[in-house]
This record gives C-alpha cells, structure tokens and sequence, in this order.
C-alpha cells in the first residue's frame, strides 16, 4: 500500500484531483480487466512526469507508465504501486511541413488523422491502433506493412534522473515490437515523425480500407489487448493456434476469437487469472504439436 507520506508528497508535484487511490485499473485498459491500483497519477505535462519519476526513484515507490492501456493486462489484486497515466492531459499535435510532433499522450489514430488532413503519408497503417504514440514507440508497434520504426526520426524522454534527452531513430534501436525504451528506465514525452507529402483523398481512402479489413478481421465488438502474441519467425500465430484447435476455446471469461484466433477476447466478465490460464494452454499445446515458442505481446502488470 502507498503511505500517506507519499501520496502528500506527490501533492507537491501534482493536483490532488488528479491523484486517485485504490482506482480500478479495469477502467483504464482495452481489456477491460485489473483490480486495483495503490495510487493513480494524471500527468498534465512534462516537468511534473520528472519531477513525480525523480521522487518516486528515489523514495523507491514501485511505478508504471500508463498509456491507453491497450497492450496490457492487469492483475486481478490490481499493483501495489503508482500508475503515471500519460493521456489526453498530454496529447498536443503540431505539424510543420512533412514533420509532426505529437506529445506520448495523443492516440495514434488522432496523428494518423492529423496526417491525412494535412495531406501527409507513411501513416495510414497507424489509423486503426488503439494504443498512445508513446506506447507505440516503445513497442514499435506496426500494421499491414508499415511500423513506427519507418517514421519516426525524434523522441523525446525523461530518464531516471528526471533529465530530458532526445534520441534519434538510430539510438532508438527499432526492432520488432521492440526498441532500447523496453530495456531501459526512459519515459517518452514526445515524438516527431518524418512523412511525405500526398492526396488527401488517397490518404483517407486508404485509411478507410484498412479499418475495414480490421473490421472484417479482428474481434473489435470484444474487450481484448489487441494481438495476444507475437508472431513467430516463419510463422503466424493465430494460424498456429486456430490449427492446434483452440478455435473458440474458453476459460471462464476469456476467449480465442474465432474470428481471429491471434486474439484472446473478454467474452464476459474474463478475469486476468483466466487470461492467464488460456494463454499458458496455448503456449503448450502449440509448443507440443508443432515445437513453436509463442511469446505474447501483452505486457503484464501486478
């Protein structure tokens, strides 16, 4: 539990509106799923996320950076801890020629929108991705053939020591849901993309057409975490999993799409405990039937 001492301490740093405690994290994830959280933070900009990150690290307060919540799953007991949620309070959008600056907090599908009224490409793929462009540097997230890493030439962070520093696509390190933020104490506050000039129309069009195919596609009538794993190399999950016969299979709440089976959907009050349990199930039979590891993409919390 989080003392009084620290909660009047982030008082310091924070409104007291925006600090709620024990607040049900399942308000505040795609999922739809989480106990609890100790303490509950709204950043409004910048210089309170360093100077909150500054005091936590050196009180030793375990915390967790918020974005949309859309790759994650929290724990049924919720986390003993101090969620720093990096939303709507931060999601400034400026466009300057083919650049866009977009604080961590703004949606991906708000830049992508942005883009195209603009006229400017590269980020079609992003329109449908639920998640903030802040959790979307981190995982370089990615969609029908396009990914963070093509676009993004600046990001902007706070370190550990609530000291602001820029790094550029290379010091990024772009890999595949991945890039140096996951394996670091970074927090990004903003990121600038490089597109190309096009036809607005062509733009939108193009938009509209891949959030039909997700429609088509995906679950998105149901509470899920977006794509429950990764894709193996050589491989497609939800082809694995579907073949291994899981096709609609369920543990309490929690269920594999059988419109996708790379899905695990809250078909109905799912817990994280039967998200848990369904995932393990998964990894195991496909691991026996067809010797594939498959590594989820969700982040888990608690």
């Amino acid at each position: 539990m989080i003392s009084g001492a620290v909660v009047e301490a982030l008082q310091r740093y924070v409104p007291r509106d925006n600090i709620h405690l024990q607040e049900p994290m399942a308000g505040h994830t795609t999922f739809r799923i989480g106990g609890p959280a100790d303490c509950f933070l709204q950043l409004e900009n910048e210089e309170q996320l360093r100077k909150v990150r500054r005091y936590l690290g050196l009180a030793g307060v375990p915390f967790f950076v918020l974005g949309n919540g859309s790759n994650l799953l929290v724990d049924d007991a919720g986390y003993r801890g101090v969620v720093l949620q990096i939303g709507q309070k931060m999601s400034d959008i400026s466009v300057q020629g083919c650049h866009i600056t977009a604080k961590a907090g703004a949606t991906l599908a708000q830049v992508a929108h942005a883009a195209m009224e603009h006229g400017l490409t590269g980020l079609e793929f992003a329109s449908g991705i639920p998640g903030t462009v802040g959790g979307g540097v981190v995982m370089n997230a990615g969609a029908y053939g396009g990914e963070m890493s093509q676009v993004v030439t600046q990001v902007c962070v706070v370190s550990a020591e609530g000291e602001f520093m820029e790094l550029d696509n290379d010091t990024m390190e772009f890999g595949y849901r991945n890039s140096v933020i996951r394996h670091s104490k970074f927090t990004v506050t903003q990121v600038t993309f490089r597109l190309a000039h096009g036809d607005r129309e062509t733009i939108r069009a193009r938009m509209e057409e891949l959030a039909t195919r997700r429609r088509e596609k995906q679950p998105l009538e149901y509470p899920s975490a977006g794509s429950t794993f990764k894709r193996p190399e050589g491989y497609y999950a939800g082809k694995l999993i579907m073949e291994a016969g899981f096709a609609g299979y369920s543990i309490g709440g929690a269920r594999v799409s059988e419109k996708h089976c790379g899905f695990v959907i809250n078909a109905g009050n799912a817990t994280a405990q039967d998200v848990r349990s369904l995932i393990s199930e998964i990894q195991k039979r496909v691991k026996e039937q067809f010797r594939v590891e498959l590594e989820p993409e969700i982040v888990f919390l608690g």
